[in-house]
This record gives structure tokens, C-alpha cells and sequence, in this order.
């Protein structure tokens, strides 16, 4: 018996190479769609406290210098001082120096906030202050108002 070849089939070589440039292909479109999700997923929020500054008495103010150091916009919705929650209408934030007062504020990113905070301040006691953003992260200063 006889075998018959057929002289139009794809000899091995060639369809290695098929197969390895379509596997190739397939994995750079999987890899460039993973990282349009992390990327999404991975937008975090970076911002710090970096400087206050008090006015004492009954009707005291603490001011705070809020940094977005990150490219996404942080929402700040609640402020503590001591562990005490801030009534909104006792806090308003200047927002990349404008003159205009939010509360929640929103801070695009590499931008700046000043945040006025109208409480109690006795001089020569330290102040703890929390923002918290809407996505739940916390940034913190602790600084003592001048004796």
C-alpha cells in the first residue's frame, strides 16, 4: 500500500511561524488590555497635610495646607480635629487660590487647598488634624498652637 502525500500542505517551519506570530500577537492585546484596567483600578489618591497654622480663642481658626501631590482629584469630605468630627458649615476650603469656598471640597490633582478650620484653639495645646477623603483615605498633621 501506497501513502500519498499531499504537496500542498504547509511544511512544519511555516506553521511554527504562524503559530508563534499569532500567539504573539493574542498576548500583546491581552497585555495592553490588563493594563488599561490596573491602570484605572490603580488611580490612588496622594495628598499631604503640610503645614497649619492657629488663631486662638473661642471662635479660634486652624489653617491647613492641603498638597494633591497625585494626578487624580481627591474629594475631601469630613474634617476631625482631636478625634471630633467638624460640622461642614465650621470648615471652607480656598481651592488653588480661589476665593471661593466648598465644603466638601474637590482638589485637582498637583494642586493646593487651604482649609479653615473654625474651633476652639487654646494656645499651647496640640491639634490633631484629619481629612478625609471620599474614597476613605486619611491624611493627618499634628501640630500645637503657639503659647
Amino acid at each position: 500500500m501506497k501513502l500519498r502525500r499531499s504537496r500542498k500542505a504547509l511544511s512544519p517551519v511555516i506553521a511554527s511561524i504562524i503559530l508563534i506570530a499569532v500567539t504573539v500577537a493574542v498576548s500583546i492585546a491581552v497585555a495592553a488590555w490588563m493594563g488599561a484596567l490596573t491602570f484605572n483600578f490603580m488611580a490612588t489618591e496622594q495628598g499631604q497635610i503640610t503645614f497649619m497654622q492657629f488663631t486662638a480663642g473661642a471662635n479660634g481658626v486652624i489653617t491647613v495646607t492641603f498638597n494633591n501631590t497625585g494626578t487624580t482629584k481627591i474629594t475631601l469630605n469630613t474634617v476631625y480635629v482631636n478625634n471630633v468630627v467638624i460640622a461642614p458649615a465650621s470648615w471652607a476650603a480656598y481651592v488653588g487660590g480661589s476665593t471661593t469656598a466648598s465644603s466638601p471640597a474637590t482638589v485637582p490633582g498637583n494642586t493646593g487647598a487651604i482649609i479653615n478650620v473654625t474651633t476652639t484653639v487654646t494656645s499651647g495645646y496640640q491639634y490633631d488634624v484629619k481629612l478625609i477623603s471620599a474614597k476613605g483615605n486619611t491624611f493627618e498633621y499634628t501640630g500645637s498652637a503657639p503659647s
